[in-house]
C-alpha cells in the first residue's frame, strides 16, 4: 500500500461471506494471486484468481460503470483515452485515500508507452463512476476489487497484472474492426491474450523494438530494451504451438465472417467512452429533469450506487462517427418534388491488406458481392422514373451506429398501383392523364372504346 497511509476504514473492508464462499467453491484461497482483464467495448472488468492447481480461473465479472474516450490506446495527456496494454500493479500503487473512494494506479505509461513517447499519468481503476481517462466502477465494486488485490498482496503476490483490451479478442470483433488504424496494435495485444488463454498462466511481458513480446526467454546476461533491438530470445515450444494454432483458427473464422459480409464498426463514435448496459438501463429508469442534464437521482442497483452527478455517454454523433466504406452506387436523379429514397449503406471494405492473403481474399469476395447487389437497385431506379407528383414510398436504412431517422410524411392523392408496375402510379382517368404518365419510349395506353383506341385500330389495319 502507499507508504504512510492508514489501512483502516474502507481500504480494510473484509471480503463478504458470499465472496469467501465463492472462492471455496472455485477451489481458490483468499490470498492467492489475482489478474485483472478489462474490455472497453463490452464495458466489463474480469477478476481472475489462481486456484489450487496453480492456474488462473475466472472469479467474477464486474460491469464497468464508466470509461472515456474511443477504442484505441492512450497517446497523450488530456486526450481522455483510457489506456490499453499490459500493466503491473504493485502495493505502492494502491490508494486507500483516493478522492474517488478507493483506487489503484494502472501504471501508465509502461515501458511500451514510453518507447513510443506517450504522455499522461495518474490513470486509475477507481470508484465514483466518473472517468477522464480512467476505468471507473461504483464504490461498492471497487471496495471488493480493492480487497481482492489487498488479500493477494497479503498472500505474497508482489504485483498483479492488468490486461486492458479494446474489446474481447474474438474473430467477430476483429472482423468488425478490420478497418481501424489501431488494428496492428490490437493484433499484438491479442498475442498476449492468447498466451494467457491457452496456458491460464500470467504471461511474462517484455518490450523490445517498440513492441510487446510474451513468455520470451532471453539468453543469460542479456535484457530487453524497449526501444532497442530484441535479443535472441526463445518462447517455450508448447506455448508457441498452442498460440499459433489458436491464432490460425481465429484468423480463419475472421476471414469467413468478412466473406459473409459482416459490417465494420465506426472508427470514431463521438460518444466519449462507454458504460455497461446495466447502468444505462438503470439511468433511463431513474432519469429526471431535462434529457441532456447531467444530474440524475442517486439510487442503488445490483452493481452498486450510481452517483447523482454521473454523466453517461451521449448518443453517437453521425457527423463524427467515421467508418471506411466503399462508395455508394450511382442513383438516378429524382424529379423535383419526389421524396428521396435512402439506400442501404454498402458493406465496408478494407483499404489495406490485413494479415496476408487470407484476409485479402475474403475482403475481395465480400467486395464483389457488395458490388453485384448494388447494381440491381440502380437499374430499377432508372427504369421506374416516377412522375413528379407521385410520392415514392421511403425505404430507410441507417448506417451502423447512426440514429435511424423517422420517415417524413408526404401528402399524395390516393392511388392504386397497377400490378405490372414496380413504382406507385395513379390509375389514369383520361387520355390526357395517360399522356402525362406515359413512360418514355413506349406507346400510351388508351381507354377501351374511346375514339383514340378505335382510330388506332383502324390505322393499324391500314398500316399492316
Amino acid at each position: 500500500m502507499t507508504e504512510g497511509t492508514d489501512l483502516s476504514g474502507r481500504a480494510m473492508t473484509p471480503l463478504s461471506d458470499r465472496t469467501l464462499t465463492e472462492l471455496e467453491q472455485k477451489n481458490m484461497d483468499k490470498g492467492s494471486p489475482i489478474l485483472i482483464r478489462l474490455f472497453k467495448e463490452e464495458a466489463e472488468l474480469e477478476v481472475w484468481k489462481q486456484d489450487r492447481t496453480g492456474h488462473y480461473a475466472l472469479l467474477k465479472t464486474y460491469p464497468i460503470c464508466r470509461w472515456s474516450g474511443e477504442l484505441g490506446p492512450k497517446i497523450r495527456e488530456g486526450d481522455r483515452q483510457a489506456p490499453e496494454g499490459f500493466y503491473s500493479i504493485t502495493p505502492a500503487q494502491m490508494n486507500p485515500k483516493s478522492q474517488y473512494y478507493l483506487a489503484f494506479n494502472i501504471g501508465y505509461p509502461n515501458a511500451y508507452d514510453r518507447a513510443w513517447g506517450r504522455s499522461g499519468a495518474e490513470l486509475m481503476i477507481h470508484g465514483d463512476c466518473s472517468s477522464r481517462g480512467c476505468y471507473a466502477m461504483t464504490d461498492e465494486q471497487i471496495t471488493e476489487i480493492y480487497a481482492l488485490g489487498r488479500e493477494a498482496f497479503f498472500g505474497g503476490q508482489r504485483a498483479f497484472q492488468v490486461q486492458a483490451y479494446p474489446f474481447r479478442m474474438t474473430p467477430t470483433n476483429f472482423a468488425k474492426h478490420r478497418n481501424n488504424p489501431n488494428l496492428a496494435f490490437w493484433k499484438m495485444l491479442k498475442r498476449g491474450n492468447d498466451n494467457f488463454e491457452v496456458t491460464r498462466l500470467e504471461p511474462k511481458v517484455d518490450v523490445c523494438e517498440k513492441h510487446y513480446v510474451f513468455n520470451a526467454q532471453a539468453p543469460a546476461n542479456t535484457s530487453f530494451n524497449p526501444s532497442g533491438k530484441c535479443p535472441a530470445y526463445v518462447v517455450p515450444e508448447d506455448i508457441t504451438t498452442a498460440v499459433n494454432e489458436k491464432q490460425r483458427q481465429d484468423e480463419f473464422e475472421t476471414a469467413e465472417l468478412i466473406t459473409r459480409g459482416i459490417r465494420t464498426s465506426p472508427i470514431r463514435t463521438g460518444t466519449d467512452g462507454g458504460m455497461h448496459p446495466v447502468f444505462l438501463a438503470a439511468l433511463q429508469r431513474q432519469e429526471v429533469g431535462a434529457p441532456d442534464s447531467p444530474l440524475r437521482t442517486a439510487f442503488v442497483s445490483p452493481p452498486g450506487t450510481i452517483p447523482a452527478t454521473v454523466v453517461p455517454p451521449h448518443a453517437p454523433d453521425s457527423a463524427i462517427a467515421t467508418v471506411t466504406t466503399a462508395p455508394p452506387p450511382a442513383q438516378a436523379a429524382l424529379p423535383k418534388g419526389a421524396m428521396a429514397t435512402a439506400r442501404p449503406m454498402p458493406l465496408s471494405t478494407p483499404t489495406r491488406t490485413v494479415n496476408g492473403s487470407l484476409f485479402a481474399n475474403a475482403r475481395a469476395t465480400a467486395t464483389s458481392r457488395e458490388t453485384t447487389s448494388a447494381i440491381a437497385p440502380a437499374k430499377a431506379a432508372e427504369a421506374a422514373k416516377p412522375h413528379p407528383h407521385h410520392a415514392i414510398k421511403p425505404v430507410l436504412a441507417a448506417a451502423p451506429g447512426a440514429i435511424r431517422p423517422k420517415p417524413a410524411v408526404v401528402a399524395a392523392a390516393p392511388a392504386k398501383p397497377p400490378e405490372s408496375k414496380p413504382a406507385e402510379v395513379d390509375r389514369p382517368s383520361s387520355a390526357a392523364s395517360l399522356a402525362t404518365n406515359a413512360v418514355a419510349g413506349t406507346a400510351p395506353m388508351q381507354p377501351a372504346g374511346s375514339f383514340e383506341s378505335r382510330w388506332s385500330a383502324i390505322t393499324s389495319r391500314g398500316r399492316f
